[in-house]
């Protein structure tokens, strides 16, 4: 009888979950960011947002949780009701964090339904104007002909920034030292006033720097070209396979319906088709990737492999 009873308890759960997807969204969805308020991160959450509200019908609010290298906001939703009603705006230091931190909470993997990619926001290595490089083959024969002699700038230890350099310095073959900072925000003045010669930073502060003569642009760490910044090389470029920049994607927790993965999925592919959302994106230093739930799947899979070995070769862990 308990058997039964267990059985036809399973069917009305299944029975339902169609009739859920029918009517989602029917209240405001929650899209939670690990980052405080005016980033990166957290201006193109609110042009999620925004189009997603358009398309959903729904009110889509963004909500802050910054700190532990967004690992909070990560857990937060892990926890939460797997209804759709509470997503994750990610990026590439999720799937970081299990190689530098040594517990967590949640699985980047197993905690989390990947719904769809947004885009991808290209780092650009730079340069004080005086140090003797333009390009990367320059750089990198510099690096090897005077290993440990210079030094780069990154926002931290175990950000994606830094882990990028590590992957640029062991593909190729060179040593220098890094000198983290904390944050983004003081190390342009340090790169300008000729304190520290090497720094990687995000796109948009590095075209305004680079177009007033003040820093150079080496190349970027993405494949991705900027398109405001065409003749900018990337790394891919003298390192075939190159790939290592902040992606920007949205994650549900795991065992949220299929059917509503879905309705979110496509909501996302419509706004990334639309070329207002493109232009912002663009403006905001990012191009637009669209990816499938199936595929950020794979992605992040991929990248959580990628960036254990760089870590783990690095000595990286958090602060």
């Amino acid at each position: 009888m308990k058997k039964i009873y267990v059985f036809v308890c399973c069917l009305i759960a299944l029975a339902s979950i169609p009739a859920l997807a029918q009517t989602f969204p029917n209240k405001p969805i929650r899209l939670i960011v690990g980052y405080a308020a005016g980033g990166g991160a957290d201006a193109l959450a609110r042009l999620t947002a925004t189009h997603l509200t358009e398309s959903l019908g729904q009110q889509v609010f963004v909500e802050n949780r910054a700190g532990a290298g967004g690992t909070l906001a990560a857990d937060a939703v892990a926890k939460a009701p797997a209804d759709g009603y509470t997503l994750l705006f990610g990026e590439t230091g999720l799937l970081i964090a299990p190689s530098i931190y040594a517990s967590l909470p949640f699985d980047p993997i197993k905690s989390f339904a990947p719904v769809g990619s947004v885009g991808v926001t290209p780092l650009v290595v730079v340069a004080h104007p005086s140090l003797p490089a333009k390009n990367t083959n320059e750089l990198v024969a510099l690096l090897r002909a005077n290993p440990g002699k210079y030094s780069y700038a990154s926002p931290g230890v175990g950000t994606v920034h830094h882990l990028a350099m590590e992957l640029f310095k062991k593909q190729g073959n060179f040593d220098f030292v890094h000198v983290p900072y904390k944050g983004a925000a003081p190390i342009i003045p340090d790169l300008i006033g000729g304190q520290i010669p090497l720094a990687i930073m995000s796109a948009p502060p590095a075209l305004v720097q680079a177009k007033a003569g003040k820093l150079k642009a080496i190349a970027l760490t993405s494949p991705v070209k900027l398109i405001s910044a065409p003749d900018w090389p990337a790394l891919a470029d003298t390192f075939p396979g190159f790939d290592a920049s902040p992606r920007l994607f949205v994650l549900a927790p795991a065992g949220t319906p299929p059917a509503i993965i879905s309705r979110l999925d496509n909501a996302i592919k419509l706004m990334l088709a639309k070329s207002s959302v493109q232009e912002s994106l663009i403006a905001q230093g990012a191009t637009a990737v669209p990816a499938s739930a199936e595929e950020l799947g794979v992605f992040m899979a991929n990248e959580v492999s990628q960036w254990r070995v760089v870590a783990r070769s690095s000595g990286a862990t958090a602060q």
